[in-house]
């Protein structure tokens, strides 16, 4: 698999970030430390615990790596999920856990077309 189908693959857009960045070589090095990010994790713990202001953060944090990376479905679903946490309650608004859930869809999905793209003879 190459890059440039990985991002196909992940609903990404290669050129945009290839762009952003200035060279493929650059996109390659980033979506692999992609897998080490731990805003996801961190998003996972909070919404568990029903922590607002920390799931906001982790969630945020995901939105802008994902958004630097061209990674456009994750950042769809992540930006949906930010904004819901926006708000000043205390608590997890109602309606966040069913945007977690595509979040989290999206999130496998992209982690799951990167290690296959890590996994080819084609990087």
């Amino acid at each position: 698999m190459t890059i440039q189908e990985c991002y196909q693959q992940l609903g990404g857009d290669f050129a945009e970030v290839e762009k952003r960045l200035s060279s493929g070589n650059l996109v390659k090095r980033f979506i692999t430390k992609f897998l080490d990010d731990g805003s996801f994790s961190a998003l996972c713990i909070a919404m568990e615990e029903g922590t607002r202001d920390k799931a906001f953060y982790a969630a945020h944090t995901l939105k802008g790596v994902s958004g630097n990376l061209s990674l456009n479905r994750l950042f769809s679903s992540v930006s949906q999920l930010t904004e819901l946490l926006r708000s000043e309650t205390e608590v997890i608004p109602a309606g966040a856990n069913l945007l977690f859930e595509e979040v989290t869809q999206d999130y496998k999905l992209t982690v799951s077309a990167i290690r296959a793209y890590l996994d080819s003879d084609y990087r």
